[in-house]
């Protein structure tokens, strides 16, 4: 094969989506993919190409430095594309080392092993560090977010992740390293571990279960189906300038209380139930600490200079979604057994 690609966190939400879309699309490159398994992670989500020939499953830690450095040294990879993230707000407000140690710590191990593997040879080497909208803070009522936006982090899991991405860009000028970065908005679709919104809120309606809105339900998001995010990751892997950061958004903001009537109304029509009935399940429960009001990306850069787009509506997606879900009940019942249970109730039984 060509080339030989690390991807971590490959068995999660987005990472799985990445992975599927590079084993199917590149036959001549092997795809290893590391993935810890925790709550988030699931390998249900690939068993679809689990028996392909180019693609290979490990399961490890990215805050293990000594397993980091041997997985390199026995694969000898070619590019690293660094998914592997704690995500949650929620979880990170509760538990901020957790995302101190794989976020930070785990990112500057890949770093080391990869400029480590590599030498001073970094032809045809590439390190790709995805990491997310939440690293710029919030913005008021008007304005994007763009490349140059100033950092300004508001929950651990952002400072986190602002971090990692600050590491990354030292390894390229200090090191020479040859890295790109994104940053996204929110992203929707299928397999997404239930403790996000949209996911959270078609299984709560399928149950029967209340729809827990933060505060006033008026903090706003940019939503970009997953999907789109994975072809983004395709074309700024193999064409994105080094040293470069590129934005990747869906033009999609929406409140989340009229995201959620929005679904609500979907999921009336998908499961034969008269209009409005999904919204009486809403229900508004105590704010998040150091809630971001309003998050909005501008792609600009990244339609511009690379040509990518997002390819559907929000409403075409948010369909799609739905309808995932609710014709795989097998795999919501699974990840949302045991832990998850525990969780969601300390979480939003207030």
């Amino acid at each position: 094969m060509k080339q030989t690609v690390l991807i971590t966190g490959g068995a999660g939400f987005i990472g799985s989506h990445v992975v599927r879309l590079f084993v199917e699309k590149y036959q001549d490159i092997h795809i290893i993919n590391l993935d810890k398994l925790t709550y988030a992670g699931n390998l249900e989500n690939l068993k679809d190409i689990d028996n392909c020939a180019n693609y290979t499953f490990v399961k490890g830690d990215i805050v293990d430095r000594s397993f980091v450095e041997n997985l390199f040294e026995q694969y000898q990879f070619d590019g690293v594309i660094h998914l592997a993230a704690e995500s949650h707000v929620d979880r990170s407000i509760s538990n901020p080392l957790e995302f101190v140690e794989t976020n930070i710590i785990g990112t500057v191990n890949l770093l080391n092993a990869a400029k480590k593997s590599w030498g001073d040879d970094f032809s045809n080497k590439r390190f790709y560090h995805v990491s997310t909208d939440e690293v710029y803070g919030t913005l008021g009522a008007t304005g994007l977010f763009t490349e140059e936006t100033a950092y300004d982090p508001r929950s651990p899991y952002s400072a986190s992740k602002a971090s990692s991405d600050h590491l990354v860009r030292a390894y390229f000028h200090t090191y020479q390293l040859p890295v790109v970065i994104s940053n996204c908005s929110n992203n929707y679709g299928s397999h997404q571990f239930p403790e996000k919104l949209i996911p959270l809120c078609i299984n709560n309606i399928k149950e029967g279960k209340p729809l827990p809105i933060y505060g006033d339900g008026k903090y706003t998001r940019d939503w970009l189906w997953v999907n789109d995010h994975a072809r983004a990751i395709d074309t700024i892997y193999f064409n994105g300038v080094l040293g470069q950061t590129y934005n990747i958004g869906g033009h999609n903001e929406w409140k989340n209380i009229d995201l959620v009537h929005l679904l609500c109304d979907l999921m009336d029509i998908e499961l034969g139930k008269t209009e409005g009935t999904s919204r009486q399940l809403i229900t508004f429960v105590t704010d998040r600490q150091g809630h971001d009001r309003r998050y909005a990306i501008d792609a600009a850069k990244i339609e511009a200079v690379l040509g990518w787009k997002p390819s559907v509506t929000f409403q075409e997606g948010l369909k799609n979604t739905v309808q995932w879900y609710l014709a795989n009940h097998e795999w919501l019942k699974n990840v949302t057994s045991g832990n998850y249970q525990k969780y969601y109730q300390d979480q939003y039984n207030d």
